[in-house]
This record gives C-alpha cells, sequence and structure tokens, in this order.
C-alpha cells in the first residue's frame, strides 16, 4: 500500500459529501463533550450556585460557536440574499454519482476489462467509495493512457495544484472561515455574562483579548506564512532553482511557513497588537485593573495543540480537499476560548 493510494482514497468525492453531511452532528457532539469537560475542570472546586453559573456560561458560549462555525461553513442567507458566502462547497451527492456513472460508462466502452477485481471496483464506485485497498488497485492495474486518466481525474481526483491567485483566495476563505467562530464565540461570552449578571468591562475586554490572540497567533498569521511560504516556493520554481513540488512537498514547505511565521512569531506579534489596540479601548482612564495583553497571555500546551487545524490549512493549500469536512470542528476550540475569556496569568474563572 502506498501513501498516493492512501491520498487519493480520502480524497474521493462520495467520501468527502459524507464526511461533510457528518460534519454538523460531530460538531455538536465534540464541542458538548469539550464543553462539559472544561466546565467541571474549572468548576470542580466551587459551590452550587457557582458551578450552575459556569454551566449556563459555557453553554451559550458552545451554542454561539457552533452555530457560527455552521454558518462559516453553510453560508447565510437573508431574504434570499447571500449575507455570508458558502466557505465550504458542498455538490450534490446524486450530482456525483451520476458524473461517475458516467465515467466508468465511458471508460468501460472504449476499454474491455477482464481483470474480475478491477470490474468490482469499478461497479462498487457507481453508487460508493472506495477502500485503499481499491484505490490501489485501481491505480496500478488500469491500463495506461488517456482513457484511464480521464475516469481517475472523476473518482480519484488528484489533488489540486493551485496558483498564486488560488493561493490567496484559499487564504482569505481560511481566514474567514476561523474568524468566525472566534466572533461568535466573544459574542456568546459576552451574552452570557449578560445573562448570569456578570458583565463588566474587565470581563469583556478578556473575552475580546482572547479573541484576538486565538485568531491573531493560531489562525490568520499561520495562513500568512504558509502563504509566504509557498509565494517564495513558487518564485523559486520559475527561476529554477528548485524543481516543481509535488503536493506532499508543497505541504512541507507550507508547514514550514506556519511554523516560523505562525507558531514561532504568532504569539508575539498577536499580544504586541492586542496591547496596542485593545487595552487602550478599555483603559483610557489608566484605572481598570487589566493588566495589557502582552503582560499576561503566554502561549501554553493547549495553544500547540490549537497549531493541529494548520495542518488542515497545509493539507488544504496543498490540494488535499479530505481535510475540509473537519475545519469548523477545528476552529471551534479558537472560538470558545475567546467566549471563556481565557487568561493564563491569573484565575481562569475570572471570566
Amino acid at each position: 500500500m502506498n501513501i498516493t493510494a492512501i491520498a487519493r482514497c480520502v480524497d474521493q468525492p462520495v467520501l468527502l459529501n459524507k464526511l461533510q453531511k457528518k460534519m454538523p452532528s460531530l460538531l455538536v457532539g465534540i464541542a458538548a463533550a469539550y464543553g462539559i469537560a472544561d466546565t467541571y475542570k474549572s468548576s470542580k472546586a466551587k459551590n452550587g450556585d457557582y458551578k450552575k453559573k459556569k454551566a449556563l456560561k459555557n453553554s451559550v458560549v458552545i451554542s454561539a460557536t457552533v452555530l457560527s462555525s455552521l454558518v462559516a461553513a453553510n453560508g447565510f442567507k437573508i431574504a434570499n440574499k447571500q449575507i455570508i458566502p458558502r466557505l465550504i462547497e458542498r455538490t450534490p451527492l446524486i450530482e456525483i454519482l451520476n458524473k461517475q456513472n458516467s465515467a466508468v460508462d465511458t471508460f468501460l466502452a472504449k476499454q474491455k476489462i477482464f481483470d474480475k477485481s478491477l470490474i468490482s471496483a469499478l461497479n462498487k464506485v457507481r453508487n460508493d467509495y472506495l477502500s485503499v485497498k481499491e484505490v490501489d488497485l485501481l491505480l496500478s492495474r488500469l491500463p495506461k493512457g488517456k482513457d484511464s486518466e480521464c475516469l481517475l481525474e472523476v473518482i480519484l481526483p488528484k489533488p489540486e495544484n493551485l496558483n498564486a491567485k488560488g493561493i490567496f483566495s484559499e487564504i482569505g476563505r481560511l481566514s474567514l472561515l476561523g474568524a468566525i467562530p472566534v466572533i461568535g464565540g466573544v459574542s456568546g461570552g459576552i451574552a452570557s455574562d449578560y445573562i448570569v449578571g456578570d458583565l463588566s468591562k474587565k470581563s469583556t475586554a478578556n473575552k475580546i483579548k482572547e479573541g484576538f490572540y486565538q485568531y491573531f497567533a493560531n489562525i490568520f498569521l499561520c495562513n500568512v506564512g504558509a502563504c509566504a511560504a509557498l509565494f517564495i516556493a513558487e518564485g523559486l520554481q520559475k527561476s529554477k532553482v528548485i524543481k516543481p513540488l509535488s503536493p506532499l512537498k508543497k505541504m512541507v514547505v507550507i508547514l514550514s511557513g506556519i511554523v516560523s511565521t505562525g507558531i514561532i512569531g504568532g504569539s508575539w506579534i498577536a499580544n504586541k497588537l492586542s496591547q496596542k489596540i485593545i487595552d487602550p479601548l478599555f483603559n483610557k482612564n489608566k484605572k481598570l485593573s487589566c493588566k495589557g495583553v502582552y503582560d499576561e497571555r503566554k502561549p501554553e500546551f493547549a495553544d500547540v495543540v490549537l497549531h493541529a487545524d494548520d495542518i488542515a490549512t497545509a493539507g488544504v493549500l496543498s490540494g488535499f480537499k479530505w481535510i475540509e469536512p473537519a475545519l469548523p470542528i477545528m476552529y471551534f476550540v479558537s472560538g470558545y476560548r475567546a467566549g471563556i475569556g481565557y487568561r493564563n496569568s491569573h484565575s481562569r474563572n475570572a471570566s
């Protein structure tokens, strides 16, 4: 079994469609489990009233973040006017299957296939997706030539090779997809404080500052780093300094850009920007007890874990599509942390 077969397998149109359909229920389930665990951890040493209040606040934050994540993925319309575009495209299953059936029929009309294993795999693709073993079988045993290439392009499409314009478009889409859950989390957090009577200037500042940190350090600047690395690589290819990159090598280049710009420098940049922009808005009279973000928000292990979504970003920019359905789930954690106003220099329950 080779890695090409695995990569082509997970990018099958039918499989992507099924994953996209399951994304909302998976998001709700994962969000609920994460919220329950976090609520228990943050309030286990507190009294009953505090626990109830914390549970109510977190449920509001979770609901707002999940809803905004779904809106980001599926778009939002008012009176048939598209307010937020659909950021994750989904082709109807019937359309995918019709296209695959047509491709198989065209191929079999031109090629005489007697291998029963090949015929079985081709018949299966009419109604379902293939296993890795079956994908490997098609890639290795189909006769070489244009007919097979046309068939495979439909049922097992290769990763899309993005050009400079496509890279910019994807960066914008992924940044917006990450921004909406963070905005939803912050809005839900402020609303939850209002509902339970805990609304204050400091709690609101903490949520906005954490949202700023999550978006810039864990999402936007990582996307910028990925884009910069790709443009440098593209320039080197045009100058013939390096050979054209395969999707997997392109992914390595993107990850290097993410590490250098996002993970290493992102936290410092996000903190500095927040200190200069957000702090003055909430501390104009210098009397509010609210330390600068740069002094109070430090990278921690959980932030490194959050960069798992950058692997997804690298995959999407490299042309792989299988990770797209999971993006709203990955961005949910950033939105939730923004909503609870997480600060790691003092009690995390101070929000």
